[in-house]
């Protein structure tokens, strides 16, 4: 039976870890190079799992590495609190990591990690970027779940696990004034100017397909990229949103915004996307199941 962790091995490793470089975290640390990589066989045999990879000069944390790591963080973060204060001033914490389209809605996902918010054993990581930049740090295990309105594409090559949480209907927004009355969609679009996502997004290309079949050529004041800025300019009140509800829903409870009506056949899906992995991280699925049962309800 294997005895104890030693943990002057995992603070060896730790070390590696931050460097990325055999090389260099001995000569800050002034042992030998064989010697420190003695130490670190010998806790990766006691974990019964590799924790780096090589790649050229450069070594990368494994999947079970990046597990090693967060845990290495909370101990030594509390061996710290301990010598530093004799009482307990905080708990040790495990890091979620939550990657976000950098145009999907601010209000879902703060929907969808909210119920984390007060835990005081979880810190939330979240990082914005395009889909690629998200999907490659989800391939490279430096995030944990990546939320988006598309789903990934498929490749037998990266096995991508796409969890549905929700839809909304798509609708035209604006300020009271310019959808006061009784309208047709057809007429709202023909006399408003409007805000729309760039192209390329599948909210853009529904709506240029709805367009094209009641054959308007509507009038754009601006195509936006971000929600977050289209909330903004729709509250100018100078031209209507082509938005989910959830975008603005501080500001339709509140009456600042209207919704005329939903626009037929245009919905926007929110995913979660994870990857198969030998630890995934449990907080993860908990959140997933969480969106998916308040989304039912």
């Amino acid at each position: 039976m294997l005895g104890d962790l030693n943990y002057h091995h995992l603070r060896y490793f730790w070390a590696v870890a931050q460097d990325g470089n055999l090389t260099r975290t001995a000569e800050r640390l002034n042992v030998s190079q064989s010697a420190l990589s003695v130490q670190i066989r010998k806790l990766e045999h006691r974990l019964g799992h590799a924790l780096f990879e090589r790649r050229g000069r450069q070594l990368h944390l494994t999947e079970a590495g990046r597990i090693a790591i967060d845990h290495a963080d909370a101990i030594f973060a509390t061996g710290r609190d301990l010598v530093g204060t004799l009482q307990q001033t905080g708990t040790a914490r495990q890091a979620v990591r939550v990657g976000a389209l950098a145009t999907l809605s601010r209000n879902f996902q703060i929907g969808f990690v909210r119920p984390i918010l007060d835990r005081a054993d979880v810190e939330i990581v979240l990082r914005s970027g395009s889909a690629a930049e998200l999907l490659r740090g989800l391939q490279s295990l430096a995030l944990d779940v990546v939320l988006t309105n598309q789903p990934p594409p498929a490749d037998a090559l990266t096995p991508y696990i796409a969890h549905r949480l929700s839809e909304q209907h798509v609708g035209l927004v604006g300020v009271p004034a310019l959808l006061s009355g009784d309208y047709r969609i057809e007429d709202l679009l023909a006399r408003h100017p409007l805000i729309l996502p760039t192209p390329g997004s599948s909210i853009r290309t529904d709506f240029d397909a709805l367009a094209d079949r009641l054959g308007l050529r509507p009038q754009i004041a601006a195509e936006v990229d971000d929600m977050a800025m289209m909330r903004l300019l729709v509250r100018e009140g100078t031209a209507l949103a082509v938005l989910p509800p959830i975008a603005v829903r501080d500001e339709l409870t509140s009456g600042m915004l209207v919704q005329a009506q939903e626009l037929p056949g245009i919905v926007e899906t929110f995913y979660a996307v994870t990857i198969e992995r030998r630890f995934p991280n449990p907080i993860v699925r908990s959140l997933i199941e969480a969106t998916i049962d308040t989304a039912m309800t």
